[in-house]
């Protein structure tokens, strides 16, 4: 059975997510139960692989000329959902490596203080009026 062409790309990815989101999951709760919950040891692994498939699977599905969905169901999909971390630093690099430093370097700093940031502005906004 194929899909439409319009369904093929929104379907690889959700497959993908579903994968990569149960993934994550799991992972975590193997390492709280295994390690405890003194520090993000899943966090840290998940953003760790996540960040080494990353670069692998791109490097080798562009040297492959691999299929558009299949990348998008793994790069998109899976490791999008497993952690937007392996996104943030192909991104970084993508930058550096097209020679604009400056930029890597101010997405790569900026993302991570403003990210952290946020999380408090967000708990800050959300315990406004109690």
């Amino acid at each position: 059975m194929f899909l439409e062409p319009a369904l093929r790309a929104p379907v690889a990815i959700s497959l993908g997510a579903i994968a990569g989101a149960l993934s994550r999951y799991y992972i975590t709760q193997w390492l709280n139960q295994e390690l405890g919950n003194g520090f993000p040891y899943g966090t840290f692994l998940i953003n760790l692989t996540g960040c080494l498939g990353m670069g692998f699977f791109v490097t080798w599905a562009i040297e492959k000329s691999l299929a558009p969905d299949l990348r998008l169901l793994i790069a998109t999909g899976f490791l999008g959902a497993y952690t937007t971390f392996s996104t943030y630093g192909l991104d970084t690099m993508t930058l550096f490596n097209s020679g604009r430093g400056n930029l890597a370097g101010l997405y790569w700093g900026g993302s991570a203080v403003l990210g952290v940031l946020c999380v408090q502005l967000g708990v800050v906004l959300a315990n406004l009026g109690k």
